[in-house]
């Protein structure tokens, strides 16, 4: 029999767009099958999770290509990031099947002057279902509480943990899923989803979730835009797998845009001494920033953040006329990188703070940022925006590329979660999003509730991207702390943030012991490489981190008990250790060997720094 080699080229070129039935990563270990409109994924063989409404009715998924990716991040929990997938078609639907989970988007071609498409697909998460979600608001500014249920009512967020009068049905990113149906934070086979989505691009708006009983709708936020030509909806992601594979996880850049900035060595992560933690009002006041600017100095941190109201400098008669410029001037005399804030003018504008309207314009931008650089400052902290919407996505990438004109760093804070843009725009080192340190000036009862927050954010927020939660306060605010010293420090090292921003006053910095001192002034604020360690989301978490050859390990007791932390460290061989402990206030040591466990307070915590590694 004669075979016709064209035949046989034209077969070729058909298998991949061959129709499955069943979908997988490259590992094999996720798998996901259709069933009507609904794709339902399963890792190891266990259900995840299912996506209702997802695909067209009676369509197949079709294979189109393997993906990979192998890239440089300027900041983050990792620096060199690889990954591939398994990518398929199903009409409209563009799907990938990655190792630590899956990723979906929605393409279209030929729009002719048309609002944007409206998605349909729900997560079904059953009632009974582990999970860690937050109410939406605009700041994604919440607390994580446990549940297992949708029909949560006392959720807090921005405005406090006051009581609901009705159920709850809107949330914001990430979601947490313990989907195997019982806590354990040792059995390997517990399996965690993550619920986000990525890469966030012009013409789009960001998204949250609403429910009607088990059903989480995605719904995009508010485009009023009319569309002409291709347009696709941003990725919708959800990481599977073990804790480990949860908190490790990279896929939120991964299927985000690489940078287009040719050139990012200006770009320096660092640590900031910050004021507005402790004083208020404090950046109109040349005096008090003064003080911060010479604790930088002291502590050897390379930034000080000049916050809101310093525009009102010269109206303050102590100043004797001092301006912002004067500022600026006396930071970078000391060796200090200056960054100052602006009010983005777009959320809380009425009796909200300023500078106010020097951003909106793009020709006002141009000026404003030059004159920032003319002047030595470094970066921008920019507050204040009002949600997901496509304007504010829109405008925030404006910032952001103009900011990079001018070598300015960029914190976006009162701001929506990342969704990636620290790999498309790597000048954005940090992001608020959180419920963090700051609510200690606001609300009575950020105090209790802190310790379990804090454990909770390394499996949620902190997880998607950069955080500032402004770590690291030893004194009180307008409300007191509960937490412990070995609790504070840790937090440094715990969440991942390029621009960490210490929290406390300067006579409480420079008070404590002179290790705690040094560690402050070395500590990097960008990770080689990040591992889970132990833990389990609201009760503790141990997370290592290696900067060079240098291992931070850090571990936090979110509960109101004295806890043993398990601390398996077999990948890390370490010739010098410094061990920062609970203690009356402190207990610092140098352990001759890698402690197995280690015993925190109620609300406490500790840091171990593990130098000359071999790897």
């Amino acid at each position: 029999m004669k075979i016709n080699r064209n035949l046989l080229l034209i077969i070729g070129m058909m298998l991949p767009l061959l129709a499955v039935a069943k979908v997988a990563s490259p590992n094999g270990l996720l798998t996901a099958v259709t069933n009507g409109t609904t794709l339902t994924v399963s890792y190891k063989k266990k259900q995840v999770i299912q996506v209702a409404d997802m695909l067209t009715q009676g369509a197949s998924l079709t294979f189109v290509r393997k993906v990979k990716d192998d890239y440089q991040m300027v900041a983050g929990k990792r620096l060199h990031c690889t990954n591939e997938a398994n990518e398929y078609r199903c009409g409209h639907l563009l799907l990938r099947m990655y190792n630590d989970g899956i990723a979906f988007r929605y393409e279209y071609t030929g729009l002719q002057n048309q609002k944007h498409p409206e998605e349909q697909e729900a997560y079904i998460i059953p009632e009974g279902t582990r999970r860690w979600m937050m109410q939406w608001s605009d700041g994604a500014e919440g607390f994580f509480p446990m549940t297992t249920t949708a029909e949560v009512k006392t959720l807090g967020g921005f405005g406090g943990a006051m009581e609901q009068q009705t159920i709850n049905t809107h949330w914001g990113y990430p979601l947490l899923l313990e989907v195997s149906g019982e806590r354990s934070e040792v059995r390997d086979d517990a399996v965690y989803a993550l619920i986000t989505e990525a890469n966030i691009e012009r013409q789009q708006s960001a998204s949250s979730l609403f429910n009607k009983g088990e059903a989480f709708r995605v719904v995009q936020d508010q485009n009023d835009l009319l569309l002409s030509g291709d347009w696709h909806t941003p990725w919708r992601v959800v990481i599977i797998g073990r804790l480990a594979d949860i908190v490790e996880s990279t896929l939120v850049t991964d299927v985000s845009e690489p940078t287009r900035y040719e050139d990012t060595s200006w770009i320096k992560p660092g640590v900031v001494s910050w004021i507005y933690w402790a004083y208020n009002h404090g950046s109109n006041d040349f005096n008090i920033i003064k003080k911060y600017v010479d604790m930088a100095q002291t502590l050897k941190l390379p930034y000080v953040l000049i916050d809101a109201e310093w525009d009102e400098m010269d109206k303050v008669a102590s100043n004797e006329g001092k301006t912002i410029e004067d500022a600026v001037r006396y930071a970078n005399s000391k060796g200090v990188k200056p960054l100052i804030w602006y009010n983005s003018s777009v959320g809380w504008v009425n009796g909200a703070p300023g500078p106010k309207f020097r951003l909106n314009k793009p020709e006002d931008r141009e000026k404003e940022f030059a004159w920032c650089k003319q002047i030595g400052v470094a970066g921008v902290k920019i507050d204040f925006f009002s949600g997901d919407n496509q304007m504010n996505m829109d405008y925030c990438q404006d910032l952001l590329e103009s900011a990079a004109r001018h070598h300015l760093l960029v914190n976006f804070h009162g701001a929506p979660i990342p969704r990636g843009w620290q790999r498309t725009y790597p000048n954005l080192l940090s992001t608020e999003g959180v419920y963090g340190a700051e609510w200690y000036n606001n609300v009575p009862h950020f105090t209790k509730r802190a310790a379990s927050h804090n454990a909770t954010l390394p499996y949620t927020r902190n997880v998607v991207g950069p955080m500032d939660y402004t770590p690291c306060a030893f004194s009180d605010s307008q409300h007191p702390h509960i937490t412990s010293h070995g609790h504070e420090l840790a937090l440094t090292v715990l969440y991942e943030s390029a621009l960490q921003h210490l929290a406390d006053r300067p006579e409480s910095f420079l008070a404590q012991p002179q290790e705690v001192q040094d560690f402050l002034g070395q500590l990097p604020t960008v990770w080689d490489e990040t591992r889970f360690v132990s833990g389990y989301p609201g009760e503790s978490c141990v997370l290592a981190r290696r900067s060079g050859k240098t291992w931070y390990v850090a571990g936090i007791n979110g509960t109101d008990d004295e806890r043993t932390l398990a601390v398996p460290l077999g990948f890390v061989k370490g010739k010098r250790i410094t061990l920062f402990a609970d203690g009356e206030p402190w207990a610092i040591s140098q352990p001759r060997k890698l402690p197995k466990q280690i015993t925190c307070k109620p609300r406490g915590g500790f840091v171990m720094v593990i130098e000359n590694l071999r790897k």
